[in-house]
């Protein structure tokens, strides 16, 4: 398949019950979607339209959400990536939606992001899920991205950074192209309660990824990430935003479960940081370091 393609106005199809969302053993062994604890899932808001037995997913192309209606972003993101048949779709004009599942009231809208240098951060990144045997299908993958629940508030110098954020973004994909990899990435804020307000809602100071993949050994890999924003959100809504570091770091599997809530399964048994002793964390200052 050609991996470019012209560029089409972003359409959301309206019909939420052809969305199977992400897939479990898609990588050819079985990686479940993280599960909240009850706290969490008493602060989780339901798909009114739920016809699997978690009523709580949002499944969409390729890809699903579970939104914490209090904080009123997402729980988690996971979608699925396959190398093979990715089709680099050109960025049409951004245009958001809300999804009908779930109330406005549990999804924040575009009014946090107006005049100020939040950008409105894609958690699965628009291209990720943009695959399939017909441009027809990576495009409504592509489009689904844009919904509000995909959302989140992120520092431009954080969000469009080439060796944060976006760089391991672009990291990621390209090694699923260059490869013919399958990739399951899990993503998500770091809900703390110091999270500074701004117009009446905490903006989250901290990001997490969680990357899966069968190496060419055949063994699983999961990497995890910590992305800080903090510095960039200093005294967020009083004398309003001021230029500071962030910083990114690969983490064990298990510090993302204990920081979320959420727990991975399996996951923390793959991890390559796990069987090195001593070794929890590692600054990412250029994307070469990361271990897989």
């Amino acid at each position: 398949m050609d991996n470019e393609s012209s560029s089409r106005a972003i359409s959301i199809n309206p019909n939420y019950r052809d969305r199977r969302g992400y897939d479990p053993t898609f990588l050819g062994v079985p990686v479940p979607l993280p599960t909240l604890s009850p706290a969490m899932l008493a602060n989780a808001a339901e798909n009114l339209q739920a016809t699997e037995p978690d009523k709580y997913v949002l499944p969409y192309s390729h890809f699903s959400v579970v939104i914490n209606k209090v904080r009123r972003l997402a729980y988690y993101t996971a979608v699925n990536i396959d190398g093979r048949q990715l089709l680099k779709l050109k960025r049409e004009t951004d245009r958001w939606i809300y999804d009908p599942r779930i109330p406005k009231a549990y999804q924040m809208g575009a009014e946090i992001y107006k005049q100020n240098p939040l950008d409105l951060g894609h958690l699965v990144r628009r291209l990720d899920p943009a695959w399939g045997e017909t441009e027809a299908l990576a495009k409504v993958a592509n489009d689904d991205t844009f919904h509000f629940t995909n959302c989140s508030p992120q520092h431009k110098n954080l969000n469009q950074n080439k060796t944060t954020w976006a760089g391991l973004e672009d990291y990621i994909l390209d090694n699923a192209i260059a490869h013919d990899l399958k990739v399951s990435v899990f993503s998500g804020p770091l809900f703390a309660t110091d999270d500074p307000i701004y117009r009446a809602v905490q903006i989250p100071q901290q990001y997490w990824k969680v990357v899966v993949m069968v190496k060419a050994d055949g063994n699983l890999s999961a990497t995890a990430y910590l992305l800080d924003q903090s510095q960039l959100l200093v005294d967020l809504g009083t004398r309003g935003f001021e230029f500071g570091g962030y910083r990114m770091f690969q983490v064990l599997v298990e510090t993302i479960e204990q920081a979320t809530g959420l727990q991975f399964d399996d996951l923390r048994e793959h991890d390559p940081l796990a069987g090195r002793r001593g070794l929890n964390e590692v600054e990412i200052t250029t994307l070469a370091m990361i271990q897989f």
